[in-house]
């Protein structure tokens, strides 16, 4: 330490002569000499931290990606190495203040106070990053796996930064920690109630964050607060959500873990939306098919292989089994329903424009006064809401208007018009 002392003070010294031989006024010469050793030691931690990132960095994380284990793979993805190379350059500003500030002793205070804090606030990301790989490392666990692990370590996550804000700020004032700690335990029921909101945003802001449950441009529904667009803006009080008729809803952040929300992040990154509605089938309407009727439907393209391997399989089931097949109820007979629920899902599978990777089933749902709801659900190939909108419109234009041809009705209510002509075919009513 004695020699490197010594190294500052020659070079200084050998600065502050060149300034004084120009015949640079005494103040002027420490005033320029602590200059330019600033810009000379700007561009030194420029340097050094570019060698650091882009050499040894590099390096460090090319040998780490050879090894088996998952450890070192953590310590990448969370950042360990890279908040840890950043503390060198913060060392060499440190030791080298003294250096540039000779001539003026009480900017070395200041400056020094400022570095330390830089350099506790850097070994506090460095320590969240390692606590970062720790959780991710007991996720490997079995017994683990079902561990609210997110929860404990955003607790830990919280007491660092209120342990590197205290030693920040006391190191700034030059007082000890013990007596700041003193002060905020005898103002805790004042702070917590002036500032309720703001700790709750600030509490929320890094669960969220820490979470990911919503980033900046997620298209998120929440109707409590009328919310159903994306977000814009995301800081310690508010979200700003713009929604999809150009206005915009303000959320506060502590109500995202408060209150329940949707978020469509899932949906556009797995490409595609599900497609869920139902039509209503008149149920009077439902019946057997007669033989003519099924040869009819076999000249529909998608069906015709089905409707032979069907007839085939009831035929013999009936053959062996139905002692008297002029009774329609004797036996298994093909009905428009099953007919036209097997189209719809031969026609999604071939339609180009739905997911096949995703669920696809054509279903009845429980019947109502309404008639039978046949539920298609399946998923769009995007994303895009216009787009989407499109597919399903395209989709249930084709179904509704292929009901006659199974002989099938939709239910719907009567008219205005159908009561008028009810009354007015009326036996009363035909002589008046």
């Amino acid at each position: 330490m004695e020699i490197y002392n010594r190294l500052q003070s020659d070079i200084y010294s050998f600065g502050y002569e060149q300034w004084m031989k120009i015949g640079v006024t005494d103040n002027w010469a420490h005033i320029l000499n602590s200059i330019v050793l600033l810009i000379a030691l700007f561009i030194l931690l420029l340097i050094l931290d570019r060698i650091l990132r882009k050499v040894v960095l590099m390096l460090l994380i090319k040998a780490i990606r050879k090894s088996k284990t998952r450890i070192d793979d953590y310590l990448i993805r969370n950042g360990v190495l890279k908040n840890a190379i950043h503390i060198f350059p913060l060392l060499l500003a440190k030791y080298s203040i003294p250096l540039i500030f000779t001539g003026f002793p009480q900017w070395t205070n200041i400056s020094m106070k400022i570095v330390n804090v830089i350099i506790i606030w850097s070994i506090t990301m460095l320590i969240k990053s390692i606590t970062l790989s720790f959780k991710d490392l007991l996720r490997l666990r079995k017994k683990y796996i079902d561990k609210p692990l997110d929860s404990y370590f955003q607790v830990v996550t919280i007491l660092l930064y209120i342990i590197c804000g205290i030693l920040s700020f006391t190191h700034l004032l030059g007082v000890s920690p013990r007596s700041v700690l003193g002060g905020l335990g005898a103002a805790s029921a004042i702070v917590l109630l002036v500032f309720k909101d703001t700790i709750l945003g600030f509490v929320a802001s890094i669960q969220v964050s820490s979470n990911d449950m919503v980033r900046v441009g997620d298209w998120i529904e929440m109707s409590k607060y009328g919310a159903d667009g994306d977000v814009v803006e995301i800081n310690l009080s508010t979200v700003k959500v713009q929604n999809f008729d150009k206005t915009i809803t303000t959320i506060p952040t502590y109500a995202l873990i408060s209150d329940s929300f949707k978020n469509y992040r899932g949906m556009q990154k797995a490409g595609g939306r599900r497609i869920k509605r139902s039509i209503h089938i008149k149920m009077g309407s439902i019946r057997f098919l007669k033989q003519e009727e099924i040869e009819n439907l076999k000249r529909v393209k998608l069906l015709k292989s089905y409707i032979i391997e069907r007839q085939k399989e009831i035929d013999e089931y009936n053959y062996t089994h139905v002692d008297d097949p002029t009774m329609l109820v004797n036996g298994r007979r093909m009905t428009n329903v099953g007919l036209f629920r097997e189209y719809i899902k031969r026609y999604l599978l071939n339609n180009p424009k739905t997911n096949k990777s995703f669920s696809l089933m054509v279903r009845h749902l429980q019947p109502t006064e309404h008639g039978l709801p046949i539920e298609i659900y399946t998923f769009a190939n995007t994303t895009v809401w216009a787009e989407y909108e499109g597919i399903m419109a395209d989709i249930f234009d084709h179904v509704f208007a292929v009901v006659p041809y199974f002989h099938l009705e939709i239910y719907e209510s009567p008219a205005s018009d159908d009561l008028r002509e009810i009354i007015h075919n009326l036996p009363n009513n035909k002589g008046s």
